[in-house]
């Protein structure tokens, strides 16, 4: 219990550091802009079809489940709003998030971890160049900006696949686009927009953080790349929860 206690604060700790770290570069302008774009295609442009397919399937699935029952019941003008707000406030963030978590944020931790356990992390301290400010920041940054501009191409992507199950149920083209226009209110929009922006930075500081306490070769390596998968994924849900309860509260 004490071991987990210790480990817990510890994991904590090291995330702070580098997240407080990362920022005092930031803001003195002393961040690494080719490598920052270079992570930025790797962890959006590369992520993003993979992204999209995710969402669009489960934009399909939530109208699929809705769609019988509410024609049906005459509510058949209510599943466009239903699938669209579902969108911005939690599927296309999160599943978002999780996609990049396993993909890049996995990267992250397996270039960085062995990087480590080659000593080349220790030649640029040596050569005076600071690992947080050349790996991390650019990482950092990267990964919550592009998964800003991911979700508002889920969210469409989403949509879309929510339109094509409706209309094939018998819902009125009209009735579903103009439902999204009446219900979906920008603030859902957003919100699901700064949650995303949370989910980049929890993925990105949580693969460098593993990558950088990696230790024992390749089977560190490994071990490196696991956890940063889960802890992310775990954290991005518990963020999400927390987040929605202060965006959404209940009425």
């Amino acid at each position: 219990m004490q071991t987990y206690t210790v480990s817990f604060f510890r994991f904590w700790a090291d995330i702070w550091l580098l997240f407080s770290t990362a920022c005092s570069y930031f803001f003195k302008g002393e961040i690494e802009r080719k490598e920052t774009l270079k992570q930025m295609y790797v962890i959006g442009v590369q992520s993003l079809p993979i992204a999209l397919l995710t969402v669009a399937f489960s934009g399909m699935v939530s109208a699929l489940y809705t769609a019988t029952a509410s024609v049906e019941l005459g509510l058949s003008y209510y599943i466009g709003a239903g699938v669209a707000i579902a969108m911005a406030r939690e599927v296309a963030p999160v599943l978002s998030g999780v996609v990049v978590a396993a993909r890049a944020g996995s990267a992250m931790a397996a270039e960085i971890g062995s990087m480590k356990v080659t000593e080349q992390i220790d030649a640029l301290r040596a050569i005076g160049v600071s690992p947080v400010q050349y790996l991390v920041l650019p990482r950092v940054v990267a990964s919550a900006l592009v998964l800003v501009f991911m979700t508002v191409y889920a969210n469409l992507v989403g949509d879309l696949g929510g339109y094509i199950v409706a209309i094939n149920y018998g819902v009125p083209s009209a009735s579903y686009t103009s439902s999204i226009i009446r219900y979906l209110k920008p603030y859902d929009f957003f919100m699901g927009m700064v949650k995303a922006f949370f989910f980049g930075l929890i993925i990105a500081l949580v693969g460098c953080r593993e990558g950088l306490r990696t230790e024992g070769g390749a089977e560190g390596v490994g071990r490196a790349t696991t956890s940063s998968v889960v802890l992310s994924i775990i954290l991005i849900f518990a963020t999400d929860f927390l987040l929605a309860r202060i965006m959404f509260p209940p009425q």
